[in-house]
């Protein structure tokens, strides 16, 4: 199963390695928040050759990044991984595009006085 996702690169995390059946191993995880009404974080694995690419990336590229999930059970516990098997760095967006902010949907921003009292309110659940 091959999906993709487009988001903001966050955070990457230390390169691990370690040494199984087949020889030495490199894995590197990364993290990205989507660009949606309710941005989500979302972890994903590079293994071998791909885990020397994600060393170069720096927080808040734009990427799209297509990923197969694999679930595997060890000791009656299953655990899923996010494995990427392509990058791409996107071309930054227009503002308005990017933050979709409300001009663009035809709304007038709050001011000060408009937003007051209604803090607790605004949540979205």
């Amino acid at each position: 199963m091959a999906l993709e996702i487009s988001g903001k690169v966050i955070q990457i995390l230390s390169e691990q390695t370690g040494t199984g059946k087949n020889g030495q191993w490199y894995r590197q995880d990364f993290v990205i928040e989507t660009e949606e009404q309710y941005p989500r974080k979302v972890c994903f694995s590079a293994w071998g050759e791909k885990a020397s690419v994600i060393k170069d990336l720096k927080a808040g590229t734009s990427v799209k990044v297509s990923f197969n999930v694999e679930s595997r059970e060890f000791n009656g516990k299953w655990y899923t991984d996010l494995r990427l098997w392509k990058i791409e760095m996107q071309e930054q967006a227009s503002n308005a595009s990017v933050t979709g902010n409300n001009a663009d949907a035809g709304l007038e921003p709050l001011s000060a006085d408009d937003s007051e009292g209604t803090a607790d309110n605004d949540l979205p659940f």
